[in-house]
């Protein structure tokens, strides 16, 4: 299945069965490959006091990282992989301290007919139903930067210890995941299981997907229910997109060890304020011939809290301009505008970079950056 550089770097889509006893071939190759972003960034209301930010940004339109990736020709049509990725900040040349060093660590096999089989940490399945239902927002760009409400929405993006089949049949696009807790005589906790489908007919302009990924507390067993639905519709260079996300938490939901953040952070995000959360989101992309790249982005979110003075919520809005230099190297800029209401002022509804910098009922951001792929 043939799909878009930006997709392949986020999500592999394909499916896997079982493995023929077929000799090994020399057939292998590794790659190097990255993405460099740098961006200078305003942010007002990020302190109490109200004051604004600016500096360089841990990132820009995506976070920088490296890795390498592999695969070995098995014979018979199939073929091993595997993927390694860090992930770190220009501005500072470390590695981010929220993840861990290779914060994608994946292994598989996999077969034209038959699909994939990926072992490791790697992208959740109601990441994965937002991106092959293609309603994300800026589809252009992989994911994560530091100004996606959506990836909040669909808890980090990355899970670890996870087994995940991938699989495309007759225009259909289906994934299933499964996160082991490792809970000693709890076999259920700290466990993550989901599945996400898309359908989009061949060479057509409609695409539609959904997901739904149930989530078990690492130390009790709660439950963090999420489900995902949305599509897509494209036209002479015009995407237009909307989706909508639903998160439920049980009253003791409060620690995930699989996921991208640590109990201390989903305190800080006020994750564990709601009961639930929705959000409805849409935007309009425009491609002006090959270069150009422009996108209005708005999403809604509100917020019934675990007691009423938890219930919050939000509106936020994006514009972005980016202009491609060549085919690996571009620059952009980017506005955005979020209000906040109740209990989600203070919540991070950005990105995984941005842990509760609203302080303020309102907040503007504006960034200008270069990002290059390798």
């Amino acid at each position: 299945m043939k799909v878009r550089r930006w997709l392949v770097m986020l999500l592999p889509a394909s499916a896997l069965s079982a493995l023929p006893g077929s000799p090994l071939h020399a057939q292998s190759s590794v790659t190097l490959y990255g993405i460099v972003d740098e961006s200078v960034r305003y942010l007002t209301h990020t302190n109490t006091a109200g004051d604004s930010t600016l500096g360089l940004g841990t990132g820009g339109m995506s976070e920088s990282r490296w890795g390498l990736r592999g695969t070995d020709d098995l014979g018979g049509g199939w073929s091993a992989f595997f993927r390694i990725e860090n992930r770190f900040t220009i501005n500072t040349g470390q590695s981010d301290p929220t993840l861990p060093f290779f914060n994608e660590a994946q292994v598989g096999v996999q077969s034209p007919s038959y699909g994939r089989l990926i072992i490791g940490r790697q992208p959740n399945v109601l990441i994965e139903g937002i991106t092959i239902g293609g309603y994300g927002s800026n589809p252009w760009i992989p994911y994560d930067f530091s100004f996606q409400p959506e990836v909040t929405m669909s808890g980090g993006i990355w899970t670890s210890n996870q087994v995940q089949y991938q699989a495309r049949v007759a225009g259909v696009t289906f994934a299933a995941g499964y996160a082991f807790g490792g809970v000693a005589g709890h076999l259920s906790y700290g466990s993550q299981y989901g599945a996400a489908v898309a359908w989009s007919p061949k060479d057509g302009p409609l695409n539609l997907g959904g997901a739904y990924e149930e989530t078990r507390d690492s130390l009790n067993g709660s439950t963090a229910k999420a489900w995902t639905f949305g599509g897509a519709f494209v036209w002479d260079g015009t995407r237009a997109a909307l989706g909508y996300i639903v998160n439920r938490n049980d009253v003791g939901f409060s620690n995930f060890a699989n996921g991208p953040f640590t109990a201390p952070v989903l305190a800080a995000l006020k994750y564990t304020d709601f009961s639930r959360r929705r959000m409805i989101f849409g935007g309009v992309t425009q491609a002006l011939g090959d270069a150009w790249h422009l996108a209005l982005n708005v999403w809604r979110t509100l917020q019934d809290g675990k007691t009423d003075a938890q219930d919050g919520s939000a509106w936020q809005c994006q514009f972005v301009a980016d202009y491609s230099l060549s085919k690996r190297t571009d620059v952009y800029v980017e506005a955005d505008y979020a209000l906040y209401r109740g209990d989600l002022i203070g919540a991070q509804l950005q990105g995984v970079n941005s842990v509760g910098l609203a302080q303020k009922s309102t907040q503007v951001g504006l960034m200008a950056g270069l990002r290059h792929l390798f």
